[in-house]
């Protein structure tokens, strides 16, 4: 749960305190997805002349500064300019080209301190620096060829001024370009990522680890010269549209985005569904409409079974719908936890139908799954914001896109209800051809149309809700029931607890309290 951000501005003179002041906002920007501590690195003063460091290595620029703190992004803040005053670093000095990195934490591996914050450094020279997001499991024994997991990385050194590196794999990493100067906001990324494109024009470039660091500084791409990259082959990559507003990011009235987006239920499910519940008069049909899924209905109805595989919140999304899914289609349902099925290698045959969950597309675990599925089975995918990238995308048959906006809140909230009710309609879809459950599919798009209502309705409950909240704040365990379509509810109640209070909670099926919970020995 690490943030990652770095901004280079190349032939663009820009003062040290807008720099450090740029990286500390793209930490801002991050600080959902991790906030116990936080670093930045920057370049110290110019030296015309090389510099022996300790070690005896000849740089060809001065070690870089690297600034580390733990506690919230602000403390780091008032750390880092106290520091500045005692260290007298000149924060008005300008560089014509300068690449700094930042990071925010948390932790998982040591405890919360500046020693173990980013940027890790390789010693007293700084000689490299990292900072990284992700999981690297062969840590303990890295070899030259490979790094193992699923990570992102930007990497500085002063053997290298004014540049940066940076991968990925299965971790997000965003790249944003601007041109500076005069200026303008269309980006043609072909010449803006040649090498031609590169020497010369102001440019500002921006790495994230995710798109609400970076929106606020990207404001437009020209989408016919963003897919017309000449690169080798080697080195291609896919490029898309960010398609995301500056208002998105932005908490509003709310005290927090967690709230601001359980408030956002009733639009981000009127998006889900608008196009594809069709709800016509008395004398018209009623009937859904998925896109990406209508031309392989037909495949899917035949399948031996429906594997939905998820992590998290995705997976209890699927398990509250999968009812709906057997009673409508007639096909066996199974629930896979993305981490577990590959764990014990379970088996996949091509007559089954996976679909994979996911509320952004970027889950390791997921795309792990996905790799591990056999070739030419019938798979489709559920997400949030974007396509979800497999490690092999030909794979990838269909998918449906959720349209439920951007979620920066950690511990998910409308990515719940939105999946939902994308795999309802799923159940629905698949259950149209059948003539003894019409009655029943027309009820739940009832439902489902005024579902949205419902949820504002619920809403209304804010004050009664923080009132319970008080009288169960001072207990140490909570225990949530529920059974039928209830139980899903109550394991992503009991998650919700677990990630947003660290109460210890935990959801069970309701019929199962005489074996367990209530059991007197």
């Amino acid at each position: 749960m690490c943030g990652i951000f770095a901004y280079l501005n190349y032939n663009a003179t820009r003062e040290r305190r807008h720099i450090v002041e740029l990286l500390f906002n793209g930490l801002r920007r991050l600080e959902h997805r991790g906030y116990d501590s936080a670093g930045i690195s920057i370049d110290a003063d110019p030296c015309r002349a090389p510099v022996t460091v300790s070690s005896g290595a000849v740089l060809p620029s001065p070690p870089p500064l690297v600034f580390r703190q733990e506690g919230k992004i602000e403390n780091h803040v008032s750390s880092f300019y106290h520091e500045a005053v005692v260290v007298e670093l000149d924060l008005e000095l300008s560089f014509t080209s300068h690449a700094g990195i930042a990071h925010t934490r948390w932790a998982t591996h040591g405890e919360p301190s500046p020693i173990n914050s980013h940027p890790q450094t390789s010693g007293e020279g700084n000689e490299f620096l990292v900072v990284h997001n992700g999981i690297i499991t062969n840590y303990m024994d890295l070899n030259e060829t490979q790094l193992e997991g699923a990570y992102a990385l930007i990497c500085k050194s002063p053997y290298y001024p004014n540049e940066l590196v940076a991968c990925k794999r299965g971790s997000p990493l965003l790249l944003g370009v601007k041109e500076t100067g005069d200026m303008r906001t269309d980006i043609n990324v072909e010449s803006d990522l040649s090498a031609e494109g590169h020497h010369g024009k102001p440019k500002e470039y921006y790495l994230a680890s995710d798109a609400n660091a970076i929106v606020e500084h990207i404001f437009k791409f020209d989408s016919d010269k963003s897919r017309r990259l000449l690169r080798p082959a080697s080195v291609q990559r896919a490029l898309s549209t960010l398609e995301m507003e500056v208002e998105q990011i932005r908490k509003g009235n709310f005290e927090h985005f967690m709230q601001k987006e359980i408030h956002e239920q009733p639009d981000s499910l009127t998006m889900t569904m608008r196009g594809r519940l069709i709800r016509g008069g008395e004398e018209k049909a009623k009937g859904i409409l998925l896109g990406g899924l209508k031309d392989h209905l037909k495949t899917i109805r035949r399948s031996r079974r429906i594997l939905f595989i998820g992590c998290g919140t995705s997976y209890n999304a699927a398990l509250a719908a999968i009812p709906v899914v057997e009673e409508l289609s007639g096909i066996p349902v199974t629930m896979e936890i993305a981490s577990d099925l590959l764990d014990r290698q379970g088996p996949i045959y091509r007559e089954d139908t996976a679909i994979f969950v996911s509320q952004s597309g970027e889950t390791a675990d997921t795309l792990q799954a996905l790799e591990y599925t056999p070739n030419q089975m019938e798979l489709c995918a559920l997400e949030l914001q974007t396509l979800l990238t497999a490690p092999s995308p030909e794979e990838l048959i269909c998918g449906i896109h959720l349209n439920a906006g951007c979620e920066i809140g950690v511990a998910s909230t409308k990515a719940y209800t939105s999946q939902i009710a994308v795999i309802v309609m799923l159940a629905l879809a698949l259950g149209d051809d059948s003539l003894s459950t019409q009655q029943r599919r027309n009820a739940i798009m009832d439902d489902l149309y005024n579902l949205p209502s419902k949820v504002r309705d619920v809403l209304k409950l804010d004050k009664d809700m923080n009132e319970l909240a008080a009288l169960l704040m001072d207990e140490q365990s909570l225990l949530v029931f529920g059974r039928g379509y209830n139980y899903a509810t109550a394991l992503e109640c009991a998650l919700k607890v677990k990630e947003v209070s660290l109460m210890h909670a935990e959801g069970i099926v309701a019929g199962e309290m005489k074996h367990g919970p209530f059991s007197s020995g």
